[in-house]
């Protein structure tokens, strides 16, 4: 097998165990020969419609068993998967796949509309709707092995995470980044052949598919692919399925616990609850601590596929707050601006190496550049080391949002608000929310003599941006602090302005 990364699982994962599930979406159930199949077809269908090594591939649904299936014929044919973000706008869709120069679409029929709408904005010619077509060119493609020779080093995702100048930036993932991710979450978690793990979080983002779904399918388990996330439906599938390992952010979490069947639900079967995106509130720990439940918590960022830093349920308590240790095989630091180890309690940036971290963003050299020192890759976040050296993130260098587990960055939303006649300065903050954790807010400086509405500010942005993206409330200020050199305080303005009021 020429095969060394990720194209290869569904081969290998056949010749060990071809009659265990490996995917269970609503009814429909595949084993693990069943997905070999499926992935080699799929794969024979894209290369029939001109993909070739190293072309990019995007996929643009809901949590299904096609998404696996292209990103495995992906990396079968030795081509790029590119994940979109269903909740973003439609020009944020086109800048993606125009930036990522891919040629092939493969989406889901609820984007018809916005599919429709590509064509002549992107360098798409091939689509592919999941569905009857995408059936039928199943059905019509031969079940041959592929013998393209692929290492663990040729990129196999790009991944997009929103950067601080507003523009999306790639981040490349190699096959051998994401394999050590997996290997990472196997020796940290413990997770066993057995494993039914729910994906209720989507497989769009780093964590949902990278520390859930690839180190499931790694060991041989089971995924139950769900479109949405629904505390109800989350209480009917852990009971009909025996879900033993669930990943959330807090903000699903607190939901389930909220829920009337949250005293009485069977959760019997349920091991492993690992979460990320914030922090896990002292009072949602003891809630499912009392129905005998821990949380594993971890720290990550996409560059790193995203496992960086991990908290084990034996300190789940004593070390609550903490993001915990590194992963088995990253190395973390705490630096100072020279770079040098920070002191115990002394805060700094947070730094990482590894062979999980990406070479570099796409077509992005001097980001790319930016971004690593002395082969550390700089987080961009600040945090503090305890005695023990279990890290604490304290700040973010790059003012990012994390509202219900999705990173906004203010910048892209200032960047619009600015194109507002009647904006001449805005800065976006983030302010506590009891459902999200934190949500934007836009402060913004009226042009002069200018009666500006609030909400038509905000509905100005509606189709431009993805609705969590969009402020939930708009703070009208005579002017914003700047230091002499005219340099936005983002601090002072979210200490004048960050209340929840």
């Amino acid at each position: 097998m020429r095969n060394e990364g990720l194209g290869s699982w569904p081969a290998r994962r056949a010749r060990k165990t071809p009659h265990r599930t490996a995917l269970i979406h609503g009814d429909t159930s595949r084993t693990y020969a069943e997905l070999y199949e499926r992935t080699t077809r799929l794969a024979h269908a894209l290369r029939a419609r001109g993909v070739r090594r190293g072309d990019r591939i995007a996929y643009l649904g809901p949590n299904h068993p096609s998404y696996l299936e292209t990103l495995f014929a992906a990396g079968t044919l030795g081509a790029v998967f590119v994940p979109l973000n269903t909740r973003l706008a439609g020009p944020e869709i086109a800048y993606e796949l125009a930036d990522s120069g891919a040629r092939t679409l493969v989406y889901g029929p609820s984007f018809q509309g916005l599919v429709a709408g590509l064509p002549g904005t992107t360098d798409v010619r091939a689509y592919v709707e999941v569905g009857a077509e995408y059936e039928e060119a199943l059905a019509e493609a031969a079940a041959d092995p592929v013998d393209e020779p692929v290492v663990p080093d040729d990129t196999c995702i790009i991944m997009y995470t929103s950067g601080t100048t507003g523009r999306p930036k790639g981040a490349m993932l190699t096959h051998s980044n994401l394999t050590w991710n997996a290997i990472n979450v196997l020796v940290d978690t413990d997770l066993i052949s057995d494993e039914r793990a729910l994906v209720s979080a989507p497989l769009f983002h780093t964590a949902g598919l990278n520390m859930l779904t690839l180190p499931v399918l790694l060991k041989g388990g089971t995924c139950v692919l769900v479109e949405a996330f629904d505390p109800e439906t989350t209480f009917d599938l852990i009971e009909r399925h025996r879900i033993t390992f669930m990943f959330g952010v807090p903000t699903m979490f607190d939901q389930v616990a909220r829920h009337p069947r949250w005293k009485d639900a069977d959760l019997s079967s349920l091991r492993i609850l690992t979460c990320g995106g914030s922090p896990v509130s002292t009072p949602l720990i003891a809630s499912y601590q009392e129905r005998g439940l821990t949380f594993l918590q971890g720290y990550g960022m996409t560059e790193a596929s995203p496992g960086t830093l991990f908290l084990d349920a034996e300190h789940a308590v004593d070390k609550a707050g903490s993001a915990g240790v590194p992963h088995f095989f990253s190395d973390v630091r705490v630096v100072g601006p020279d770079l040098a180890p920070a002191g115990v309690g002394e805060t700094g940036e947070v730094v990482v190496r590894g062979p999980h971290v990406m070479p570099g963003y796409w077509g992005l050299a001097e980001e790319t550049a930016a971004a690593f020192a002395d082969g550390w890759f700089r987080s961009g976040d600040v945090a503090r080391t305890d005695e023990d050296g279990y890290v604490f993130i304290v700040d973010r260098i790059k003012d990012m949002i994390i509202s219900g587990g999705e990173n906004i960055y203010p910048a892209e939303i200032e960047d619009l608000l600015l194109a507002h006649p009647d904006i001449v300065e805005c800065a976006v903050i983030g302010v506590p929310d009891d459902k999200w954790g934190e949500v934007p807010r836009a402060v913004v400086v009226p042009r002069e003599g200018a009666a500006l509405d609030p909400d038509e500010v905000l509905a100005a942005l509606a189709g431009r941006l993805a609705k969590y993206k969009i402020p939930k409330s708009v703070v009208l200020a005579a002017e914003l602090p700047r230091t002499a050199s005219g340099k936005l305080l983002k601090a002072r303005v979210r200490k004048r302005y960050g209340t929840t009021s």
